[in-house]
């Protein structure tokens, strides 16, 4: 089998780099269409770090701060926060270079060498998170790096390399892309260490092995050595929360929905097609690695907001690769010729997989010729966090979900036997049902001006009764140390807080009563009402 020269392989990525990356930051600015909320915690990670504090230890989040150093380091130079996305996208892209080329080119025929580094490259570059909806949106772009990692260590693991002698530099590109998953989302290092670790044993990889945990070791004492060992228990813990959580703990589907609901049971069925099929061709042990990865594959999913099965690109990629030469008339119990029964099942797993791969392909395309009169800044702050942009509707126009079946509406009848979520209530007060649906960062705005004239914010820091806590990135406010920037359960820098914000439309009420509960629990008789307007009841800690 012919191998892709390294130089032309390093050349396209090179070029997918400068189209993705470069059209992106011609824009000069980041534009999103869609999820503000989820924009705002990234800005409240992304200046926190900025200002030297470390995820975890300074603030609770279960996402792993190389997630958004890229960003912050970027912003600590005094980039704004829209470009420094965009370049640190192209950062990331240039750090997977060398270890994505080096795979490629050591383990796949050239076709299939371009393919995958096209995958890759479109996971780290795209601007948006995947599905087919085609909103710009750098939300959870995390997730995008961590299956860029994870399809590099688990294409290095499964597929052996062309020279043996190898094994050192495949086990620090492992360990490496391991650690990333860490640092990312443990999610994924903990659905994929134990394949990655068969794969490496079962293709005869044991230097490779042996370097990956040394690279792993060598890295997580250095971070060790940067942050402190309670870093890590701090980390635990953040992940002990989530865990727990009745917020957050899977943001979609049920977990048997992800394998088996209509959207998700035509790609299952591929891949058990595809470990059936690698075993009659003999290839047993990319069978038994494949049939390994599944369970994280699913998990991973069930995790991912969008529960989109990325995992599928990968899928067909292994399928191809494992595939028995041309040639070799290989073929099944059932007489069906082998090297064409995976190439179909591969080639329907990318089928499945082409609405997602080209909402992400080719969305820095879009966001090149949005029409930025229809944008407005998140944050009225002024240069040089102008640079980040949402749709007016979405800024400016403010609406809100209220419950119409309330005492004298002609429709209490129904109230009773509506699903509805129980009101929230706090010291004997019960508070009208209502959810903001569009407008959050006008809201926010217009609560943090109303506390910086009536003089309650200057040093202050507030905890807020919902699911975000970015008011301070609004006014004059102060983040709370060990506050998190997204609710996950629990009271996460309750201590700190010289106030409770409690917003009379947040965006989650079901989070909000949960909020008020624990808070009554934790005992609420010193908190005194100090400011109350038709958006928000401000209470002093006393």
């Amino acid at each position: 089998m012919s191998r892709p020269n390294p130089a032309l392989l390093a050349g396209f990525a090179i070029l997918l780099i400068a189209a993705l990356g470069g059209v992106s930051l011609l824009k000069g600015g980041l534009f999103v269409g869609k999820h503000e909320g989820d924009t705002l915690h990234a800005m409240q990670i992304v200046f926190r770090m900025a200002e030297g504090q470390v995820p975890h230890r300074d603030f609770m989040t279960p996402i792993g701060a190389l997630a958004f150093w890229p960003i912050a380091a970027l912003v600590q130079t005094g980039m704004g926060f829209g470009m420094a996305v965009l370049w640190s996208q192209v950062l990331v892209a240039i750090g997977f270079l060398v270890p994505l080329v080096w795979v490629a080119a050591n383990r796949l025929e050239p076709r299939l060498a371009f393919l995958f580094t096209l995958i890759v490259m479109v996971l780290i570059l795209a601007l948006v998170h995947g599905e087919a909806q085609r909103s710009v949106s750098i939300s959870m772009h995390y997730n995008r790096w961590a299956w860029a990692a994870a399809f590099v260590a688990i294409l290095a693991a499964v597929i052996p390399p062309t020279h043996p002698r190898s094994g050192v530099v495949d086990g620090v590109v492992i360990g490496l892309m391991a650690t990333i998953m860490v640092m990312i989302k443990v999610t994924y290092f903990a659905a994929f260490a134990v394949p990655i670790v068969v794969g490496l044993l079962l293709t005869g990889q044991r230097r490779a092995l042996v370097v990956a945990v040394l690279t792993g070791l060598v890295a997580a004492a250095a971070i060790t050595a940067f942050t402190g060992p309670e870093y890590w228990l701090a980390y635990l813990d953040d992940l002990r929360t989530v865990a727990g959580s009745e917020v957050r703990a899977a943001p979609g589907e049920p977990l048997t929905a992800i394998m088996g609901a209509p959207a998700y049971l035509g790609g299952s069925l591929l891949a058990v097609a595809g470990v059936i099929l690698l075993r009659q061709a003999r290839a047993d042990t990319g069978g038994l690695v494949l049939l390994l990865l599944l369970p994280g594959f699913f998990y991973v999913t069930y995790q991912n907001f969008g529960n989109d099965p990325q995992w599928l690109l990968l899928v067909g990629v292994l399928l191809l690769a494992l595939r028995p030469e041309a040639g070799h008339d290989l073929r099944g119990p059932q007489g069906w010729p082998m090297r064409e029964s995976l190439g179909v099942v591969a080639a329907m797993a990318l089928a499945l997989s082409a609405p997602s791969f080209f909402n992400l392909a080719y969305s820095p395309f879009r966001h090149f010729r949005v029409d930025e009169a229809g944008y407005t800044p998140l944050l009225a702050r002024g240069a040089p966090h102008d640079d980040i942009r949402s749709v007016d509707l979405r800024v400016l126009r403010v609406d809100g979900r209220i419950a119409l079946d309330g005492p004298g509406s002609g429709l209490e009848a129904y109230r009773d036997l509506a699903d509805r979520d129980a009101p929230s209530v706090f010291r004997g007060e019960t508070f009208d049902y209502c959810t903001v649906e569009l407008g959050l960062p006008s809201v926010m705005q217009a609560i943090a001006d109303d506390l910086d004239a009536a003089g309650l914010a200057e040093g202050r820091r507030v905890f807020a009764a919902d699911i975000f806590s970015s008011y301070w990135l609004f006014g004059s406010l102060e983040p709370l140390a060990g506050g998190a920037p997204w609710y996950y359960g629990g009271l996460a820098g309750w201590d700190d807080a010289d106030y409770l914000l409690v917003p009379l439309c947040p965006v989650a009420q079901d989070v909000q009563r949960m909020i008020l509960e624990d808070i009554e629990d934790a005992g609420a008789d010193g908190l005194v009402e100090i400011r109350r307007t038709p958006l928000y009841v401000l209470f002093s800690r006393g």
